[in-house]
């Protein structure tokens, strides 16, 4: 198939693109480059540098090549600036979104896979979250996810989309060329590898008081090349899928203290800490339950040892200190 990725030169997006060239797809990456990079579009992959909010642009691609099918990753995804800016959120997230579904029902394109995200469902009541969890989001960034969600629904229901939407948890690792090169930077994992570079650098632990084994909070971290799989199988199987929504995650969480720990191990650098108070609307324990891709689409994750993710992302790290130097 020829895949059009959207958001394709960012962290995630990449690395989708990466794992459907291996698979023997053809692939065009879409992105304004605003948070993506240049360097992060493989050399074999062509590169279509439009913002999906500009619909005469994004038609234009649709009409210079024979589409089969969309990863849409496009997003404005820092969760603190949908609180202060949430136009900006809903203007990329929900216009940008209907502008490249509605060239996709133009051109008769009519499989796309969504990343979504588990911000969809806030603060959680159980754990582990599964896909019937109560949707009750607490920023703009999760709120803009489900709404797309829900609009994917209609556009199914009217004019025959299918499509899969893809709730990560937290994405970590990189690929043996390709890893996270984010400004500003709100991963743990690549912020605690940036403090072992960086001998003047301190990491910041938002809160040691939280109900858990060691008082910092407790998250699940998914290998980023486990997330791009499940899109290539999502797409293989899109026609007899059951659901169309699946959380991504690895079912285990580790703390705050023991990714620290774990990336002290693998480094073997002393990496320095200070603590801080909590930050509003962190909470304590989030662990999806992905009980649903692996039963549906056959998806098991194959890098699921925090120190694996770890590993890789330092080995990108130390090759790239500067990340993309485009």
């Amino acid at each position: 198939m020829k895949v059009l990725v959207t958001g394709g030169a960012g962290y995630i997006g990449s690395i989708v693109a990466e794992e459907l060239l291996r698979e023997g797809h053809q692939v065009i990456v879409l992105d304004n480059l605003q948070q993506g990079h240049r360097g992060a579009v493989l050399p074999e992959i062509e590169l279509a540098q439009v913002d999906i909010c500009d619909a005469r642009s994004l038609e234009e691609v649709f009409q210079q090549s024979k589409i089969d099918a969309v990863m849409h990753m496009a997003a404005e995804t820092v969760v603190e600036y949908s609180m202060t800016d949430p136009k900006r959120f809903f203007q990329t997230n929900i216009v940008g979104g209907i502008n490249l579904l509605n060239a996709m029902l133009k051109h008769n394109v009519l499989r796309l896979i969504f990343s979504s995200s588990a911000a969809v469902y806030g603060e959680p009541q159980s754990i582990p979250v599964e896909e019937s969890h109560p949707k009750v989001p607490v920023n703009a960034y999760g709120e803009s996810k489900l709404m797309f969600e829900h609009i994917l629904k209609w556009y199914g229901i009217a004019y025959g989309l299918k499509h899969v939407s893809f709730r990560y948890f937290n994405a970590a690792g990189a690929s043996e060329h390709l890893g996270c090169d984010q400004h500003p930077e709100t991963l743990l994992i690549p912020n605690i590898l940036k403090a072992a570079l960086n001998p003047d650098s301190r990491v910041t632990i938002y809160g040691t008081d939280y109900p858990t084994k060691d008082g910092t909070c407790i998250r699940d971290y998914v290998h980023v090349i486990d997330i791009a799989r499940a899109h290539v199988l999502a797409l293989d199987k899109l026609e007899n899928l059951i659901s169309n929504v699946y959380n991504l995650g690895n079912g285990e969480g580790y703390s705050v203290l023991e990714v620290v720990e774990t990336a002290r191990k693998v480094t073997g650098i002393d990496i320095p800490t200070i603590t801080s108070s909590r930050r509003p609307g962190d909470p304590a324990v989030l662990v999806a339950s992905s009980s649903q891709a692996k039963s549906e689409l056959g998806w098991k994750p194959e890098f699921p040892e925090l120190e694996s993710i770890i590993d890789s992302t330092w080995k990108w790290m130390k090759k790239n200190p500067a990340g993309y130097e485009e």
